[in-house]
């Protein structure tokens, strides 16, 4: 008789264990709040007019047809029933022989409610594009502030300066100098700046000291006022407030200043550590559970080499549920699991074009080549042949003619 496996949880760790299960031994159900994947390390150029939302996302429906022993339902977790094997949603209540959670992370505002209700936030596509209306909204507001209302109007502040705020920052520094100006001749550029604030002493902190000292000369080159060492302590949606006591007047403000898990309810409470993530053995079982996994960001291993975790990047999510597949099939030959051991193949983060750092095991690297790197690489992960296709066109058009005609504000008139 086939096993029962839900999976919650449709991203980079959720896609790879449905993908990799064999039909003849498991009925798999995948349970996701949207209906696709989606491509995070290109949100922001979504973000920033680049690319269309739709050339990063992915409907779950189109990526697992065929799949006649997969089944797919939009919905949210309420509360795992560990105890009877079972989980609650608001589409009814699902059984299982196999859990695996694979619920990723959300924006962490450290328990600052004022700032979380007035900054913008990109964990999703529509986080992105709701970026790419304020932003534009705010152009056309110009036209008509007044002098005191312009100087918020064009000061944008993005928090936390690891590689989603660094190419943030550089993409929205590169359509300053080279595109906006061509659709708003009427607006001084000069007057619009942009703020990348870090807590730590260093942009990209997690990174090489190489990477930093380039990271840091790019960002000055183009523009980008850096300023570390502070963090933001307050944000009405007018102002930001400095721990050093400075003041900026904003109306956009980007947080992407740390991570914390998509909790579910229902697991023991001890199991959830170091910012809301589940405790897991080496084979990705959650402790004390024999058949619920946690992979990717939701899941806390602690190795000899990362006695503190994984990072959470696509690449261990990837793995861990490559291997995880693997493992769940030893589970019904009755072979031994094998632990899970990351194998760090680099970090990378691009500042605008032809310019990017790449650290890698054996050497560190920037500039153009490291750029097309980055692109490789990017273009690798994504899902299908035609998106690859497009997204590159895109980028090639980008490149010589620097512009897009992405430029769309997408929302609602006002009634």
């Amino acid at each position: 008789m086939k096993k029962k496996v839900i999976v919650v949880g449709g991203g980079f760790a959720g896609l790879q264990i449905v993908r990799r299960l064999n039909r003849k031994f498991y009925d798999v159900l995948l349970i996701d709040r949207v209906n696709h994947h989606q491509f995070q390390p290109l949100f922001y150029q979504v973000a920033t007019s680049q690319i269309e939302p739709s050339s990063i996302s992915f409907p779950l429906r189109n990526v697992f047809k065929g799949y006649e022993a997969t089944q797919i339902r939009l919905g949210e977790v309420i509360e795992i029933k560990h105890y009877e094997d079972s989980v609650i949603t608001n589409q009814g209540v699902f059984e299982y022989d196999y859990l695996i959670i694979a619920t990723g992370c959300k924006t962490n505002f450290f328990n600052n409610n004022a700032i979380s209700q007035h900054a913008l936030t990109l964990k999703s596509t529509y986080d992105a594009i709701t970026i790419r209306n304020q932003i534009l909204t705010t152009f056309e507001e110009t036209y008509n502030a007044s002098r005191s209302d312009k100087k918020s109007l064009l000061n944008l502040v993005i928090v936390g300066a690891g590689p989603t705020g660094v190419e943030l920052a550089g993409a929205f520094a590169e359509i300053k100098n080279m595109i906006l100006p061509k659709d708003y001749p009427d607006i001084d550029f000069s007057e619009f700046t942009i703020y990348l604030i870090e807590a730590a002493q260093h942009a990209l902190n997690g990174m090489s000291s190489f990477a930093r000292k380039a990271s840091a000369m790019y960002l000055s080159k183009i523009g980008v006022k850096v300023i570390t060492g502070v963090f933001v302590k307050n944000y009405d949606g007018q102002t930001a407030s400095l721990s050093d006591g400075t003041e900026i007047a904003t109306r956009t403000l980007i947080w992407a200043a740390g991570v914390v898990g998509n909790k579910i309810p229902g697991m023991p409470e001890h199991l959830w550590v170091n910012n809301s993530r589940l405790l897991v053995n080496r084979y990705n079982q959650v402790q004390g559970f024999q058949n619920i996994f946690a992979v990717g960001d939701i899941a806390l291993m602690k190795t000899p080499k990362f006695s503190d975790g994984h990072p959470q990047v696509a690449n261990v999510a990837i793995s861990q549920a490559k291997l995880l597949a693997v493992n769940l099939k030893r589970i019904l030959t009755g072979k031994p699991m094998v632990c899970y051991e990351y194998r760090d193949i680099g970090t990378m983060a691009t500042i605008g074009r032809g310019k990017a750092v790449v650290d890698l095991p054996f050497a560190s690297f920037k500039g153009y080549f490291a750029w097309i790197v980055w692109l490789s690489l990017h273009l690798m992960f994504i899902l299908s042949v035609r998106n690859k296709l497009i997204i590159f066109i895109n980028w090639a058009w980008n490149y010589f003619s620097k512009n897009s005609a992405l430029r769309l504000i997408l929302k609602p008139p006002d009634r």
